[in-house]
Formats: structure tokens, sequence, C-alpha cells
């Protein structure tokens, strides 16, 4: 069975994860979508918040696609995770030039970790290239419309969080 590791915070999940999820499903018989419990960050939305988003959106891309798909928190190193898993391919979602800047340390650091678990990039769609979580939170949070980077239960979320 192949199983993938597709990690992030998710806050909130976009149509940009969506995307890459969806993707993702093409190369694996199981997804498991890590929700990172990142303190730093500071989220928005609570751990048991994003997992039910994720787990609401998961749903639909299961059957659409066919693919066993697992919402798993964590808060451990990702290596560490994708073993716990039992994920020997991790799949990571690429914006831009500066995405990959970042990852291609993070791969290099998890191949001295355990060089068993491979790393896969998937290139966003181009409409989905400009879709960050943190810019979403930003306009939603100055009354902007984001519901064009969100699907309908996470546009209903954010609208309540910020009072709109």
């Amino acid at each position: 069975m192949r199983i993938a590791l597709y990690p992030g915070t998710f806050d909130p999940i976009t149509k940009g994860h969506i995307d890459i999820i969806r993707r993702a499903s093409i190369l694996v018989d199981r997804l498991v979508i890590g929700v990172a419990i990142n303190r730093d960050k500071g989220p928005l939305f609570s751990l048991e918040e994003r997992v039910a988003m994720i787990e609401e959106e998961g749903k639909a891309l299961a059957r659409e696609t066919g693919v066993e798909m697992v919402v798993h928190p964590f808060e451990n190193l990702l290596i560490d995770c994708a073993r716990d898993v039992g994920a020997n391919l991790i799949v990571r979602g690429l914006r831009a030039v500066a995405d990959f800047e970042y990852e291609f340390q993070m791969v290099g650091m998890n191949r001295a970790l355990d060089s068993t678990v491979e790393t896969v990039f998937l290139m966003a769609e181009a409409r989905h290239q400009a879709i960050a979580s943190k810019l979403v939170k930003e306009i939603a949070r100055l009354g902007g419309d984001v519901s064009k980077f969100v699907t309908p239960p996470v546009y209903a979320a954010l609208k309540a969080r910020f009072g709109g």
C-alpha cells in the first residue's frame, strides 16, 4: 500500500490545499493529512476546528478520488510523523520559487534523518498559486471577500470568526 503524508497547519484549509490533496491522491492508496500543532504560528482556528474542516473536505475528496484519507494531528518532527502513520512519501505543495528554497532545505534535513522517506513536490495550479492561508485570514479579517479562495463551509467559519 502506498501511503503519503501531506503536512501543514491548514489554518484554514484553502482551495490550494484541496487542489494538492486531489492531485496527490492519484499517487497513493492512502493519504494522511497531517495537521501540525504549531504553537509558534498562533493559529486562528483551534486544532479541533482545523481537523473538523479538513475531515469535512476530505469526505468529499475521498468519495471523488476513491483514496482513503485520514486526518492526523501531530506535534513531533515531520519525519517522525511520517513513520508514525506508515508513510514513505511526503507530499509538499509549491506555489513559488520562495517555497522551493525553504522546502529544499527541509528535504535535505528529512533525508538526513531518514533516507527511506521520499518527498514529492506538486505545483499548485496557476489559479491557486497566490492562495496562502495567511493572506486569506488577513483579507477576511479586513472584511474582504475570500469566497473564491476557500470552500463555503470554510468561508462561513471565517465570517463567523471575524464577525462578518
